[in-house]
């Protein structure tokens, strides 16, 4: 019983090191999700975490209008997100186009000629949150969070808005991708 164990631990080691990836559990991936969202909706927002092998899935159905994201065991470094659900459609779209192994510009087109098309649903505006920070595996807290703000309003431009195209002091607002069906306003507020 216990060789069959020490194989078993080996084996998932073996795994776990062969992918690179180490899944969080839930309650964890629950507890930082909601870091990016605003404070009063954490508690009733959904939340999308990773499973076992490491495919994005809903963890906690939610009763507001957000949706937060944990961080993906895949990638470098802390990230989470948190946005209004009207944005869902869009966010679902992006995944599955990276999933299909599509760079950033081809996913951006392909959502571009969809929007256009009208068989992708984008909101006249909402907001997405991005956090990230340095997991402290001491305490299970995250250190030196920061988020930062994006606020969509497809096809705005400078002209349009009075906003910048790049940000005349630091955390001013200014608009991203103008004229497109991912024009936003950006918000990053100066690091302390």
């Amino acid at each position: 019983m216990m060789k069959n164990l020490t194989s078993l631990s080996t084996l998932l080691f073996l795994l776990l090191s062969c992918t690179g990836q180490e899944i969080p559990n839930k309650d964890y991936q629950l507890k930082t999700a909601v870091l990016a969202a605003p404070e009063h909706q954490r508690e009733a927002a959904t939340v999308m975490g990773y499973d076992s092998n490491g495919e994005l899935t809903v963890i906690k159905e939610g009763t507001n209008d957000f949706v937060c994201i944990a961080d993906d065991p895949n990638k470098e470094g802390f990230s989470v997100a948190a946005y209004h659900k009207s944005l869902e459609p869009f966010m679902t779209r992006g995944r599955e186009l990276k999933a299909q192994g599509l760079s950033f510009k081809e996913v951006f087109d392909k959502r571009e000629e969809e929007v256009n098309a009208g068989t992708l649903e984008m909101p006249d505006k909402a907001t997405l949150y991005v956090s990230t920070g340095e997991p402290n595996e001491e305490t299970g807290e995250i250190d030196n969070l920061y988020t930062r703000y994006v606020i969509y309003i497809p096809y705005a431009t400078e002209e349009s808005t009075g906003m910048p195209l790049s940000p005349p002091a630091p955390g001013a607002p200014w608009i991203m991708d103008p004229g497109t069906h991912r024009a936003h306003i950006m918000i990053n507020p100066p690091k302390q």
